[in-house]
């Protein structure tokens, strides 16, 4: 017997451990596959969109996720009573959880997600930057793990403020702090470490050189249990809010063809020294001399991976299952071509107006945006109640098109079309966002958002008409490839894409 076939590991029904849209989205790619799937819902989530999409449903729990989603024991007694033999996490709960990935291996269960020795050492972030240092991955200058606060504000000095200390364990920006003045450190650190151990249970941080004017850029990648490890390219994730994305692109403005493949051998090095399998992600920060430094690795699948799909072509849900039952990988690194341009705006029930705050309550009316080039993904729909209980991320709106101006253009036009009553959303700062020349000619970084944009701003319609211009200009110059030629080769490239602006801005 080959080795392929010692990997071939079939399985015929999924449970996915997860709710919301990204549940959706993997029984979508499970059923074009022909595996039945097995959803799992708490009591706040009965009606709940992938509870009716799934084959099977089983209840877990009260709402809070501490008492269904996160119990790992509830999890697997359905997956054995329902005969479900795989578990997809998705992201959030459990999707990190090395011994989550362990429970399922020892009960026999495949694990569609990266071993748990993986995750165990890429989840940690010091013992991250130590493995990919090891591994020749730049990583961004800061302390070693295990100093005390005596230590680390001594360290400080080393390094040079402004500084970050951030968690060793988790992320989404909980247990980080950016320090500017020497001063301030002792308590920084101090609420870093009660912020963190109530998070993750864990009170470790650590301390970051703080890249001021940086890039937040990710790698994404695909690996299969043969040794086999390819990246689709970048993401632009730089538009944050209090370290959480809000906007996400692929390709990154910022980003050139060196600097790509650059970035995309230093990742795949970084998932090989952990010996990586199925989907994951490298993020760097880049600063605006083009220098990338290690940030983390996230061992499961990104909230804005459609943004890949669309212009690689590969369905990355659909990879990771693939790879779960120990098939080889169908694409070869030069067989990855990125056609076109995506952005994702994350549709949160939030409001913009009123400092983010969240927003709950029942939906009276959702209607979504179709018509080319646009992708709704979301469990939303009228009368679904929406509770305190979990992310306020209820939808994801992604736009295509052959350039970014193209883009844009539908984004702004699927963001018009978007209606949603009944509860808050941020929809009005996306429309906001996409409006602003900074976004138009990609003049942004991870302070952007905090820093220089606010909801009552409002900019002139010369400042924009200057923006729109520059970005088609720039867009022009760098993808000669796809130019669109009138009769007698007359380049109308520009003119299309202006003038379709222009209609729409009156």
């Amino acid at each position: 017997m080959t080795t392929d076939q010692l990997l071939l590991q079939r399985f015929d029904k999924l449970l996915i451990a997860n709710r919301g849209e990204i549940a959706i989205r993997i029984v979508r790619a499970c059923r074009e596959l022909g595996i039945k799937t097995v959803a799992v819902f708490s009591d706040a989530d009965r009606q709940a969109l992938h509870v009716r999409y799934a084959d099977e449903a089983y209840n877990i729990g009260p709402p809070p996720a501490r008492d269904s989603y996160l119990r790992i024991d509830k999890i697997l007694d359905v997956a054995k009573r329902s005969g479900a033999d795989a578990i997809h996490p998705g992201y959030g709960f459990l999707a990190e959880r090395a011994e989550f990935a362990q429970a399922c291996k020892d009960n026999g269960i495949v694990f569609v997600g990266p071993p748990p020795h993986a995750i165990q050492v890429m989840g940690d972030k010091q013992s991250a930057r130590e493995t990919v240092k090891r591994a020749g991955v730049p990583v961004v200058p800061g302390t070693e793990p295990g100093l005390n606060d005596e230590e680390l504000v001594a360290a400080a000095a080393g390094i040079g403020f402004p500084v970050l200390v951030k968690a060793s364990a988790g992320g989404g920006g909980k247990g980080m702090r950016p320090v500017h003045d020497p001063a301030m450190l002792p308590d920084a650190i101090a609420a870093a470490r009660r912020e963190a151990a109530a998070a993750f249970g864990d009170d470790t941080v650590y301390l970051e050189k703080m890249i001021l004017d940086g890039r937040h850029i990710e790698i994404q990648l695909l690996a299969d249990m043969h040794g086999n490890v390819i990246y689709l390219g970048e993401r632009e994730c730089s538009l944050q809010r209090r370290h959480q994305k809000v906007i996400e692109e692929c390709p990154s403005f910022a980003v050139d063809e060196e600097l790509r493949r650059r970035m995309g051998e230093v990742a795949v090095a970084a998932a090989k020294a952990v010996n990586y399998v199925s989907a994951g992600t490298i993020e760097f920060l880049v600063d605006k001399n083009k220098n990338f430094y290690f940030l983390e690795m996230n061992t499961r699948l990104q909230v804005e991976h459609p943004v890949t799909e669309l212009v690689t072509g590969v369905d990355i849900v659909q990879e990771m299952l693939r790879i779960a039952r120990g098939r080889r990988l169908r694409f070869k690194q030069e067989e990855i071509k990125m056609s076109g341009w995506a952005i994702e705006c994350r549709i949160n029930a939030e409001d913009p107006y009123n400092n983010y705050l969240p927003s709950t309550g029942k939906v009276t009316m959702s209607r979504v945006p179709t018509g080319p080039g646009v992708r709704v993904d979301t469990a939303v729909y009228p009368g679904f109640e929406i509770t305190p209980y979990y992310d306020s991320m209820i939808g994801k709106l992604i736009c295509y098109g052959e350039t970014r101006a193209e883009a844009i253009l539908r984004m702004r036009r699927a963001l018009a079309e978007y209606r949603i009553m009944g509860v808050q959303t941020n929809i009005p700062f996306h429309q906001h966002m996409v409006e602003t020349p900074s976004f138009w000619t990609g003049q942004f970084d991870t302070r952007f958002v905090e820093e220089r944009f606010s909801m009552s701003d409002r900019e002139s319609a010369r400042e924009m008409e200057a923006a729109v211009m520059a970005a088609l200009i720039a867009h022009r110059r760098s993808q000669q490839a796809s130019q669109i030629m009138a009769p007698g080769g007359r380049d109308v490239s520009n003119w299309k894409w202006y003038s379709r602006w222009e209609r729409l801005r009156r």
